[in-house]
């Protein structure tokens, strides 16, 4: 199934462990992905965040993959809303 995710979105998937960042400068860990809702079998990420009360959160991964909207973000950094960090 992985190898069929990437293909869909052109680059690797997130994996559990992997610390990943948000285009308005935060960082996430991921907890696990993909996650299938058992209704609609949409595929989610489901991330913690790495700062202030480290929240976990749910997105679909459509949205998680996707590229920042510049034009509602012109001072955007990065192409995609969420990258994956190198390995330190």
């Amino acid at each position: 199934m992985a190898n069929r995710i990437q293909k869909q979105y052109g680059r690797e998937i997130p994996q559990a462990g992997e610390i990943w960042h948000h285009f308005k400068h935060k960082e996430y860990k991921i907890i696990a992905c993909p996650v299938t809702h058992t209704e609609t079998e949409e595929l989610y990420c489901v991330y913690q965040a790495l700062y202030g009360d480290y929240g976990t959160f749910c997105r679909p991964l459509d949205m998680f993959m996707s590229e920042v909207d510049n034009g509602k973000y012109p001072q955007a950094e990065q192409k995609y809303r969420f990258e994956r960090q190198p390995c330190k």
